[in-house]
């Protein structure tokens, strides 16, 4: 089945679609925020219409949520793009991302959307990497693939597009930075065009951004979300490793290819392996793994609201997550155990936080406060 434009805007379900748009796009609602104002809302249009009170009460005067047409401008974008929108409540929504703490409300897509239904395996790693290490990701995705696997990975240059090479006649799902219409690098514009043909190409984010540097590991989040196992050739300082540790705190399997240890290009993977990583030396290590690896299951339905608290209180509380909070991320649920309040009460504080501006949501289920 192959992925349909959306068409204008004609019936109430469209209008939800569109009303969720606007609210995932507006100032300082994260994924997070988006899943609770829904939760208690019950619908987009609800939500849209208290998030002014909510940010008011945090302190923001004069909020004001994504504008309609800056909505309908994504809307036709994606139409004339032939992208559709699948959210994250609806059936086709890929399983396992699902499950991360951080999942995106809205994925934008081009191509086959039942290959996200299938069991995917990641294969990241070095954009300078060397022969050897292409040939090494050409064939494990092609390995992978005649298993059954679907070959996810960030459509960067080097290890990301052999995989997605390899693997595009069993199946391939392509996660990018920016908006699902804007090919990055440029130079894999042709190896992206037959994914949209014959595979899957998917991304969070507007159409039509141009990827930033903050963009690579959100991109990152979701291509380890995606998958049951990780597969990592990459340097010592690279992207790899991010999803690497991404991957760990999702609870999936991380695996690395080794190198010689006098070639810096191999260093992350041989520093993965030192630290417990899987060592793999061709797709039955991989697949071995998975069959023992049992995936953390994070429900993202939020805690029940407690009551309303006099403004004191709450001041208190803010003040108490702040003192605890610097530049560094740290785990929400560090922060949760360090406070010892309930979790429901934590979660509700850090919205009014975020949309004040004062704490800032990190991948991986991490909370920091801005320099």
């Amino acid at each position: 089945m192959r992925a349909k434009a959306q068409k204008p805007i004609s019936s109430p379900a469209e209008a939800e679609w569109l009303d969720r748009l606007r609210l995932i796009r507006s100032r300082r609602v994260g994924p997070a925020t988006w899943r609770r104002l829904m939760a208690e809302h019950g619908t987009a249009a609800g939500a849209l219409a208290a998030l002014p009170g909510v940010a008011a009460a945090a302190g923001i005067e004069g909020y004001e949520v994504c504008p309609l047409p800056v909505a309908l401008k994504e809307m036709a974008a994606a139409r004339a793009a032939g992208a559709a929108m699948l959210w994250l409540d609806e059936p086709g929504y890929p399983p396992l991302l699902g499950q991360i703490g951080d999942a995106p409300p809205l994925l934008w897509l081009q191509g086959d959307p039942g290959l996200l239904a299938r069991p995917m395996v990641a294969l990241v790693g070095a954009r300078n990497a060397s022969s050897l290490g292409l040939r090494m990701a050409r064939k494990l995705a092609a390995a992978l693939g005649e298993a059954g696997y679907v070959v996810v990975s960030g459509l960067a240059r080097g290890i990301d597009a052999e995989a997605h090479a390899a693997a595009l006649g069993q199946g391939t799902v392509a996660v990018q930075a920016g908006g699902v219409d804007v090919i990055y690098p440029a130079e894999n514009a042709g190896l992206a065009a037959e994914i949209a043909a014959r595979g899957c190409r998917i991304s969070e984010q507007p159409m039509g951004l141009v990827p930033q540097a903050r963009h690579f590991p959100l991109r990152n989040r979701i291509v380890s979300g995606l998958a049951r196992a990780v597969v990592v050739e990459a340097a010592a300082r690279s992207g790899s490793l991010i999803t690497a540790r991404e991957a760990l705190d999702q609870g999936r399997e991380v695996l690395a290819v080794p190198g010689h240890p006098f070639d810096p290009r191999a260093a992350g993977g041989n520093q993965l392996i030192r630290e417990g990583a899987t060592l793999v030396r061709h797709a039955a290590d991989v697949i071995e793994a998975i069959g023992t690896a049992h995936p953390a299951a994070r429900s993202p339905e939020p805690q029940p609201d407690p009551p309303r608290r006099p403004l004191y209180e709450i001041s208190a509380v803010h003040s108490r997550i702040l003192d605890r909070l610097g530049p560094v991320p740290v785990p929400e649920d560090q922060l949760i155990r360090d406070l010892s309040l309930p979790a429901g009460r934590v979660a509700q504080e850090l919205v009014a936080l975020e949309l004040e501006g004062r704490i800032q949501r990190d991948p991986g289920g991490l909370v920091s406060r801005p320099e």
